[in-house]
């Protein structure tokens, strides 16, 4: 296929350089030729007429609305350039104006000039076809040139239309897939998974000797960066086999069943280089369960999964591709996809704990210089939550702002300015006013105060009343370990720390302000969910109802369905209300009690602006020692009313 791509290339470009050719010669001719002085020259009717009345015409021939002949002497026709030798001609040609000259066949009969006419030529039968044919020509040609570019890479051959079912799946073989599991970490659980099927494609015959049979399909679910696309070129890699990978959404085409075509071109292209790998990214593109959109039985959607569905275990079994694909939605997925004989096998790459996150961070620093200094195993402590592709973009922020240092190693300080932007968002210019300033830094300052002093908090990171992101100000905590189970008085806690600003505003300024807006957010949010989905609740009891989930169109429903009654209504306000009471007594109580400690805390972080744990482990332990006297009733900086 390749060579006969070339073949007609080359015909085109030795077709292309002979036109060219033959358009030069006949340019050149017409320029240069020595018989151009033979050819009429092309004159006014104004010079016409001059020359007719000095009876200097011999001869005049009509044909339609142009009028040729010849004069009885060689006249000059200057042109520029050529003033000084003007070339000299004999016969002419002119066009008849619109109107008609009533005078002058009487003046060419007067000087007895020969005339003729003829009649106008009719266009020849080809000249007519061309005409009629030539509309039709270029609209084809604009088709033409239409499809050809919506080919995409669905290669040559097959026709016009035939290049819509290709798949357009990218192929990457031994050589061009250099991704191993050592370039994988972290992940050592979906490893030990995965370990089963390069051992299969390396030896298919192992398997099939005492009649056992790989997964043919295996789903990997976890959210997203956590590696999942990583993880199956790294098996494709190590497996050394054929990978063809393609995103679900390239099979959905504005056409009906152009996606049903493009998964037959791609199964059976794999097929033909089996053993190998099939891998859909985002496989919920297509996936979600039937049914549930408003397209009907036609729908393309629908018809690209009933495809996939036949391909994965249907009449014609494939045992030596295995397909694989990804998604972060697994619950949205059609059940006929999870059955056995298709993807029947789930592998979780869930977000890695602080030990896998240092091994990930040793990954993406092996290109980067690094200082003494710098402690990965910190920086993994410090960054809960994180997945793989949040570390890899700290890893690059520390790394330009220690370019833009001109420093020839990130250090310890450029990490930790790369995780405050990630984590906090990205410093602002914002010139604010004293009592702004002062707000915002008992808002920070009250969050603090609680978490220091509730038993059962997240330690203080970092406090900062510098304006980061979308914040004045950003006080952060960091837990102690990973946490995958929350218990009711943990996150109490939680609740208490972030109403813990709004208690520090309402005590010492006696008013509130709009800097609690997303506290007040994720306070509600979260005690919805202890008393809805959690059952935290004395009063609701170990029930769940639907409120507080995600939105329905992201899952199976198309409306929402009211389980419970408008009196389970009411006492669910009721409860989130209550907890949300004994957060806030609290927050109050805890900044109350320790007022002088937060006035001093307050002043330290408006002149040094950012404050990390152990300096405020520094500023609360000194005033621990000092005198517990009750606070004045206004504020240090007299604000208070």
């Amino acid at each position: 296929m390749a060579l006969e791509s070339k073949m007609n290339k080359n015909v085109r470009q030795q077709i292309l350089l002979l036109i060219i050719l033959i358009i030069a010669f006949n340019y050149l001719y017409m320029v240069y030729s020595p018989e151009k002085s033979a050819a009429p020259v092309q004159v006014t009717y104004s010079r016409f007429k001059a020359e007719l009345a000095a009876d200097n015409v011999a001869r005049v021939t009509f044909e339609g609305s142009k009028l040729s002949g010849e004069f009885k002497k060689e006249i000059d026709i200057p042109t520029r350039g050529m003033a000084d030798a003007a070339p000299r001609y004999r016969l002419f040609a002119t066009n008849l104006p619109p109107v008609q000259d009533p005078g002058l066949m009487e003046q060419l009969e007067a000087r007895q000039v020969e005339v003729d006419v003829r009649p106008e030529p009719e266009p020849s039968a080809w000249t007519s076809a061309l005409i009629y044919l030539l509309p039709w020509v270029l609209i084809i040609g604009v088709w033409w040139f239409i499809l050809k570019g919506m080919r995409g890479k669905g290669g040559p051959g097959g026709g016009l239309m035939g290049s819509f079912g290709k798949s357009g799946a990218r192929l990457y073989t031994r050589e061009t897939s250099r991704v191993t599991f050592a370039d994988v970490a972290g992940l050592e659980e979906a490893k030990q998974e995965l370990l089963e099927v390069v051992e299969f494609l390396r030896n298919p015959k192992k398997f099939a000797r005492i009649g056992g049979k790989v997964p043919r399909g295996i789903l990997l679910v976890g959210p997203p960066g956590t590696g999942k696309t990583l993880m199956a070129r790294a098996v494709a890699g190590e497996a050394g086999v054929p990978f063809f990978s393609i995103a679900a959404s390239q099979f959905i085409e504005m056409f009906v069943g152009v996606g049903a075509s493009r998964v037959r071109d791609l199964f059976n292209t794999a097929k033909k280089q089996a053993p190998s790998i099939i891998f859909i990214d985002e496989l919920d593109a297509v996936g979600r369960s039937r049914g549930t959109g408003l397209g009907g039985g036609n729908d393309e959607r629908e018809q690209t999964l009933n495809q996939l569905l036949a391909e994965l275990d249907g009449f014609e079994p494939h045992e030596e591709v295995i397909v694989m694909s990804a998604t972060n939605r697994p619950d949205v997925l059609d059940a006929a996809l999870l059955r056995p004989g298709r993807f029947d096998r789930q592998v979780v790459v869930e977000r890695p704990d602080w030990r896998a996150r240092e091994e990930i961070l040793k990954v993406h620093t092996r290109k980067v210089p690094l200082a003494e200094d710098v402690d990965l195993r910190t920086i993994a402590k410090g960054t809960p939550g994180m997945c793989g592709a949040d570390l890899e973009s700290l890893i690059n922020e520390a790394a330009l702002i220690a370019a833009r240092q001109d420093r020839e190693s990130v250090s310890m300080i450029h990490l930790e300015q790369a995780k405050d932007r990630i984590l906090m968002g990205a410093e602002r210019k914002l010139v604010l006013s004293e009592r702004e300033k002062r707000i915002t830094a008992y808002h920070e300052g009250g969050h603090t105060l609680v978490a220091k002093f509730l038993e059962g908090a997240d330690p203080i990171h970092k406090v900062s009343i510098i304006p980061r992101g979308r914040a004045l100000g950003v006080t952060q905590q960091l837990p102690v370990d990973d946490r995958y189970h929350y218990s009711k008085s943990y996150l109490m806690t939680r609740l208490a720390v972030s109403l813990g600003g709004r208690a520090a505003e309402k005590v010492v300024f006696n008013d509130l302000s709009t800097g609690a807006e997303n506290d007040l957010k994720q306070v509600t949010e979260l005690a919805e969910k202890m008393v809805c989905q959690w059952g935290m609740s004395d009063k609701i009891g170990p029930v769940t109802v639907s409120r507080g989930e995600e939105h329905p169109f992201l899952g199976r429903k198309l409306a929402t369905e009211k389980t419970f009654s408008e009196q389970m209504a009411w006492l669910i306000d009721q409860e989130i209300d209550k907890l949300i009471r004994e957060a806030e007594q609290t927050a109050d109580e805890l900044v109350t009690e320790h007022r002088h400690k937060l006035d001093a805390l307050v002043e330290v972080l408006l002149e040094e602006e950012v404050l990390d744990s152990s300096r405020v482990n520094e500023i609360l332990e000194v005033q621990e020692d000092a005198s517990d006297a009750k606070p004045k009733p206004e504020s240090a900086s007299g604000l208070n009313p």
